[in-house]
């Protein structure tokens, strides 16, 4: 790859890094790299639009090294694990010792899970396991931790100077009955630990101290520094691209405008807005925003129960501002569109491989994946037909089918096989819906099966071409005689190529499978 072609790519994280390179006047920062940043609420389970939010990043960095490898960068994963917690997360176990609890600091509650020092610091684990899982290279930075060691104090005091400032402009954006108790401040209340919404009386910036009402209802002083105090979250943002010198960040829609805010706050502090970019929400099945609260949506273990970790990675790659579906019926086929570009992608010229998806997904070094002419969903619809309990089951057909593959030659597709298997066990099968053929349909099967007991030929594309002729023949609408071979034979509304389900199926497989069926 050349320069030349890394600036004319058109994909959305080379565009991105060009942008960012043209607000830096093509320069390094005087802190010597170029700050990248996501942030986390540790609340809640890390869910997929966590690690989207990484993932797209991560892949706008890369871009930025290829187009400026001079200029060192870094990703902070920023955990906000200093909060106090509001709610009970609906997906925690063991929620009634939470109750007591609420308002306290994440680090300062209590693991539910019995397996960390502190809610926050199981949640921060959990956040930073999967990102090494990934392979993520990343900082991790603890807001309890920033706070506490003094790293924010500065921007603190800058704060407090322009107390006033910053104040009016978030309480222009609040309901009435909330302006008058706002303060950006939150106090640490010495007398229960709670993390104190309302109450600040006055903030002190010749010493730097807070006046409030604590909650047994005393009136305190205390340091607004070295953690005895936390931002309210929309002055925290701004506060942190400050103290933290964040050159960029994306973000949700939904946060638009307290992105808005964060960067006049940022600037009120003396520092520069970060170069942002806003992505659209993740979606439930029911199309609502996924939540960590809530526990809605798709949790990275599952989507790496049913496929390959690059089929998630190469979900959150395609149209970051288009919103997306994160249910389980998405799986199937943001797999096979990651294995279908990665069988084309070395047939593709320097440009047409950078706005690729899998140019960003491996940042250039493509592995090969040897899975022949096989795919995801073709696994799924074998599994639809012999009802395996282990992988075992599907390579008997794949070696009768391809006996250029193997377990050993083949580990991608091994790895595929399982969790197709997985998929078909958990999704698949406990949905099946057989119905019987009509009079036509039973005519036309039977038709079929007598063709395949009498036929020579066994490749895909000849045995979906009688399939078809066999619709033809019997002046079936072909949409409508697939989905009743479907519905027939496999028990579901979709399904594969025909031909290419026959071929790996087996033709005596298939006579038997269309007897079970009808006779």
């Amino acid at each position: 790859m050349t320069q030349e072609s890394y600036q004319k790519s058109n994909a959305w994280p080379f565009v991105e890094a060009r942008a960012l390179l043209k607000k830096l006047n093509g320069k390094t920062p005087k802190k010597g790299y170029v700050a990248f940043e996501t942030g986390y609420g540790p609340s809640g389970l890390p869910h997929i639009g966590t690690f989207g939010e990484v993932s797209r990043t991560t892949m706008v960095m890369h871009a930025f090294n290829k187009l400026a490898p001079e200029i060192p960068t870094k990703i902070i994963c920023f955990s906000d694990d200093l909060d106090g917690l509001r709610k009970i997360p609906d997906n925690i176990p063991n929620p009634d010792s939470l109750t007591s609890q609420l308002g306290l600091p994440l680090t300062s509650i209590t693991d539910p899970f019995a397996t960390a020092e502190s809610y926050g610091a199981n949640m921060n684990g959990r956040l930073q396991k999967f990102l090494d899982q990934f392979g993520f290279n990343y900082e991790f930075y603890s807001a309890t931790e920033c706070y506490k060691s003094g790293r924010f104090n500065d921007a603190l005091k800058k704060l407090a100077d322009n107390y006033e400032e910053i104040c009016n402009l978030v309480k222009a954006t609040l309901r009435e009955e909330r302006r008058a108790s706002y303060s950006p401040f939150m106090p640490i209340c010495p007398i229960n630990g709670q993390v104190l919404e309302s109450g600040v009386k006055k903030v002190n910036d010749n010493d730097y101290t807070i006046d409030f009402i604590a909650s047994d209802g005393s009136s305190q002083n205390i340091s607004i520094l070295d953690g005895n105090c936390k931002l309210q979250w929309k002055a925290d943002f701004g506060m942190r691209w400050y103290a933290l010198d964040i050159d960029y960040e994306m973000y949700g829609k939904d946060i638009i405008p307290s992105a808005e805010l964060a960067q006049k706050i940022c600037k009120i502090l003396g520092g520069k807005k970060p170069h942002n970019y806003f992505y659209e929400l993740f979606l439930d099945g029911s199309g609502q925003k996924i939540s960590k609260s809530k526990g809605n949506g798709i949790s990275i273990e599952e989507w790496l129960r049913y496929a390959p970790a690059e089929s998630l990675s190469y979900y959150m790659y395609q149209k970051p501002k288009t919103a997306k579906r994160l249910h389980f019926d998405v799986i199937p086929k943001a797999t096979d569109e990651y294995l279908t570009f990665s069988q084309k992608y070395a047939q593709l010229d320097d440009i047409k491989k950078l706005d690729n998806a899998l140019y960003h997904i491996h940042n250039g070094d493509i592995p090969e994946i040897k899975i022949g002419s096989l795919s995801y969903s073709l696994l799924l619809n074998l599994a639809a037909a012999c009802n395996p309990d282990n992988a075992d089951i599907l390579w008997g057909f794949i070696a009768k089918y391809d006996a250029s593959l193997s377990k050993a030659n083949a580990p991608y597709l091994d790895n595929l096989v399982g969790l197709a298997v997985n998929y078909y066990n958990d999704f698949v099968k406990p949905n099946k819906n057989y119905r019987a053929a009509t009079a036509q349909e039973k005519t036309a099967l039977l038709k079929l099966k007598a063709e395949l007991e009498d036929c020579s030929i066994s490749e895909a594309s000849e045995l979906q071409n009688l399939v078809y002729q066999i619709g033809n023949d019997f002046e079936f609408n072909l949409k409508e005689w697939f989905q009743a071979l479907y519905e027939i034979l496999l028990g579901q509304s979709t399904g594969p190529r025909m031909g290419s389900f026959i071929a790996l199926f087996g033709i005596k497989e298939t006579i038997s499978l269309i007897e079970e069926k009808i006779l």
